[in-house]
């Protein structure tokens, strides 16, 4: 008799992780130099639930970030740990996992650009790249703010903002996301 195979969490389990933090993404001893800290919007419930960021199936961030040549094979989430390997890290704008980005006040977004501008200060990635425009609007400041460089620096470091690469941002396909990707690549590895 075959036994049913599990797909995922329960609906019980991703609500249990609604209250966990997901860890950052960063180097260590070792690795080399910080070239680009990713930001997130937030972390999921998915995300929370597994432990490793932009896990939600469907999610376009890490072919993406393949497709743009930041990473020589395609990572699945439980491999986030190769990345500061790479020069790279992963973060939040805001800490607490959600459904969906539009549960978070603009306070929660506010105070997370205010973390992300002490840990930039700290790290000095060569990049923060804040992957969700209508985020970084908010937790910045910058309600003009488009895809793309920006003119303002955090210390010595350059901010680019990056389509959201949830599977709910329809306005954007998975090559669009991955040419933006693409164009922050190009321009780090001049």
């Amino acid at each position: 008799m075959a036994t049913a195979r599990r797909r995922g969490p329960t609906r019980a389990e991703l609500e249990a992780a609604r209250d966990r933090l997901l860890p950052d993404v960063l180097p260590g001893p070792g690795d080399p130099r910080l070239r680009v800290l990713f930001a997130g919007i937030n972390p999921g419930l998915v995300s929370a639930y597994t432990g490793h960021h932009f896990a939600r199936p469907g999610n376009r961030f890490w072919p993406a970030l393949h497709a743009s040549g930041f990473t020589p094979r395609l990572l699945a989430p439980a491999e986030q740990g190769l990345l500061p390997a790479l020069g790279l890290g992963i973060t939040n704008v805001a800490a607490r996992a959600t459904a969906r980005a539009d549960e978070l006040s603009d306070d929660e977004l506010r105070a997370g650009g205010e973390r992300l501008r002490a840990l930039v200060a700290t790290l000095e990635p060569a990049w923060l790249a804040v992957v969700g425009v209508v985020a970084y609007r908010t937790a910045f400041g910058e309600p003009r703010a488009v895809v793309g460089k920006q003119p303002t620096m955090i210390g010595r470091s350059g901010v680019w903002v990056l389509p959201n690469p949830s599977g709910l941002n329809a306005h954007y396909t998975p090559t669009t996301i991955a040419s933006a990707f693409a164009e922050l690549h190009g321009y780090i590895s001049d």
